[in-house]
């Protein structure tokens, strides 16, 4: 949780900084500023992204520290349906196709934390 916490913290804070990074990243076409139209509102959707994964990033953190064993359980539910919107945006043609590392990365990251909480339920672990 600190790991996925401290990474979402960083790649928040990043993109808060270069929004073209992110958009780069991810494999969507950069358009200057001066470019995009008055109702083009892509770089405030960065920005409001951005801001989500600094906050659940410091959220994490601090579940972390204090062994918020509900919040872990209450991500993994709603990290898959993350992965499943993320993918369906892929196969349908919203998002390009890197988009889903994304997918990929909350799938894993449930799976992760399931297989964990799983564990420390089996060896009794508090």
């Amino acid at each position: 949780m600190v790991i996925f916490g401290v990474l979402a913290f960083i790649l928040g804070l990043m993109s808060l900084i270069n929004p073209n990074n992110t958009l780069n990243q991810l494999g969507f076409e950069i358009v200057d500023k001066s470019q995009r139209a008055s109702h083009d509102y892509t770089l405030v959707f960065i920005t409001a992204s951005s801001m989500a994964s600094f906050n659940i990033g410091v959220y994490y953190i601090l579940a972390a520290l204090n062994n918020l064993k509900k919040f872990y359980l209450w991500t993994v539910p709603f990290r898959m349906v993350t992965f499943t919107v993320f993918t369906i945006s892929v196969l349908t043609g919203l998002a390009p196709a890197r988009f889903e590392i994304v997918a990929v990365w909350e799938l894993t990251g449930a799976i992760l934390t399931g297989l964990a909480l799983w564990y420390e339920k089996q060896k009794g672990i508090a």
